[in-house]
């Protein structure tokens, strides 16, 4: 992908996915980290515009500040570099559970048009799936109990479903009310970063709408990589393109 104006060097559609993801995080947010997309999107943001940003994984490290991308919620390096480390039933009975988490940042195998996350089976057939996923993890509570729930993925027409296979996180069911009805205290998915777009949930139906198109893309692109019929926002911007900062830092996180 070629960047965007003011002389930024190329860069990937995957940078330019992970940098947007990054944005999204504020300084002085708590930030509830999933490995891989997430992982690269959170400690890109805390090296950059937000380094009060404090990053909490499943495994228990608290305020976890690595040199480089963990490969696992077990990766020593998280642990070695953490404000504190305790207990995984500690992390969920006394952070997430009780709402002190800002924000859940989570990846997904589907997204449906509601924000709906699965992670268990590819397939119809829960007993017999066409493919069988790692599973939930912490994804479920960290979708229920976040204050809001950030999700990054690559789009394409198998990964974004009109309706998931399987509902492993719940997002927002089958549209607005649905997550009060069940008693989840969050407000779910608001924001879904992809390597073509961002998109948010409608405020009345919690559809996901198309708000930001990448340098780059158009529209026809991301209809056709997403599996319903894509509403598109009335004030569809871009987004800005990644600075030579952004890049750089991305770049040496990525080679550590």
């Amino acid at each position: 992908m070629a960047g965007g104006g003011g002389g930024v060097s190329e860069y990937s559609s995957d940078e330019m996915m992970s940098v947007a993801a990054s944005r999204a995080l504020g300084d002085g947010m708590s930030c509830f980290v999933g490995i891989g997309l997430p992982s690269t999107a959170a400690n890109l943001a805390r090296r950059t515009h937000a380094p009060g940003l404090t990053l909490v994984y499943e495994s228990g490290c608290l305020g976890a500040k690595p040199s480089r991308l963990p490969l696992s919620i077990g990766d020593g390096e998280l642990a070695d570099t953490s404000d504190a480390v305790i207990s995984v039933p500690e992390v969920f009975n006394y952070w997430l559970q009780p709402g002190r988490i800002d924000v859940g940042f989570l990846g997904a195998a589907q997204l449906d048009k509601f924000g709906n996350i699965n992670t268990t089976v590819i397939g119809s057939d829960y007993h017999d799936p066409k493919v069988r996923l790692p599973g939930a993890g912490g994804a479920p509570e960290i979708a229920a109990s976040c204050r809001e729930v950030f999700v990054v993925l690559r789009q394409n027409a198998r990964a974004f479903v009109e309706r998931v296979d399987f509902i492993t996180s719940f997002g927002h069911g089958t549209g607005k009310g649905d997550r009060e009805r069940l008693g989840l205290p969050g407000a779910g998915p608001t924001l879904v970063v992809t390597d073509l777009g961002i998109l948010r949930p409608d405020p009345d139906t919690r559809e996901l709408v198309l708000a930001e198109l990448h340098p780059g893309i158009d529209l026809d692109q991301v209809r056709a990589a997403t599996g319903w019929n894509l509403k598109v926002s009335a004030e569809l911007g871009e987004t800005p393109a990644p600075t030579e900062a952004e890049l750089r830092v991305l770049r040496e996180l990525k080679a550590a």
